[in-house]
């Protein structure tokens, strides 16, 4: 498998454009359980092309944004241009190289499947202040949320190289491992995207694990996506359906 920090470097303009976002519901949350506030200074880790980051970055938050792929990180940097409280940085979640006890929160948004769990959490503790919370979110497709969700799931376990490896590669385990002796919750929020053809097409090939044009896999994949999708849209769209889960609580 690809070095994790350079699996999306092919992929970036898909990604920005076909990626879905993330409930305003989540920031309530952070207020509410982790004393998230205007004035909380935080580290997004992996903030990738900013879909997250900008949401704090709308509750007015200080933010340093940790990102170690070039192409993602120059994608996020311009996406988030208008937010003069954002800071991009160089660095992975075992090597963040922010200074110790300085932030209110750590949040990682789609990436903490791709960490070395022990050095992260050891690095998160470093950055983290004294009871101090961090918040891992995902948005996590349902495979058998109706007939489509279910051929889709067929045509990437078939066509996917690597697909059943990189499958969110345990999301509850990577929590589990990044919390580790560390009590933590879990929040769910339902969400949904919706696509037209070529808006599918992006969100397929935005996946790591989708072939690129040169595999073998490429065309037949496509083809059958054109299948799958004239079957079942409706008005010319298909929908995706997400679980949005955040796991939260203390590193001590």
């Amino acid at each position: 498998m690809k070095d994790s920090t350079e699996r999306f470097s092919s992929r970036v303009e898909n990604y920005v454009r076909y990626r879905p976002g993330y409930p305003q519901e989540i920031v309530e949350l952070l207020k509410k359980e982790c004393g998230l506030t205007s004035e909380s200074i935080i580290a997004d880790i992996a903030f990738g092309t900013g879909l997250f980051t900008r949401l704090l970055l709308d509750n007015g938050n200080r933010v340093f944004g940790i990102e170690p792929n070039q192409k993602m990180r120059l994608a996020g940097e311009a996406f988030l241009a208008g937010y003069p409280r954002f800071t991009s940085v160089v660095g992975t979640a075992e090597a963040t190289t922010l200074p110790a006890h300085s932030l209110d929160l750590v949040t990682a948004a789609q990436a903490a499947h791709w960490f070395e769990c022990a050095p992260a959490r050891r690095e998160f503790q470093r950055i983290l202040k004294p009871g101090a919370s961090l918040a891992l979110i995902w948005n996590e497709r349902r495979p058998q949320a109706d007939a489509f969700a279910r051929e889709y799931e067929n045509l990437v376990v078939k066509y996917g190289p690597d697909y059943q490896q990189v499958r969110h590669q345990g999301v509850q385990r990577s929590a589990e491992a990044l919390f580790a002796s560390n009590s933590y919750r879990v929040k769910e929020f339902a969400t949904r995207q919706q696509f037209d053809y070529p808006a599918l097409e992006g969100r397929l090939l935005s996946s790591s694990y989708s072939p690129l044009p040169d595999h073998p896999n490429y065309q037949p994949m496509l083809e059958q996506l054109q299948r799958i999708f004239h079957t079942h849209q409706i008005q010319g769209c298909v929908a995706f359906h997400y679980d949005t889960r955040v796991y939260f609580g203390r590193l001590q």
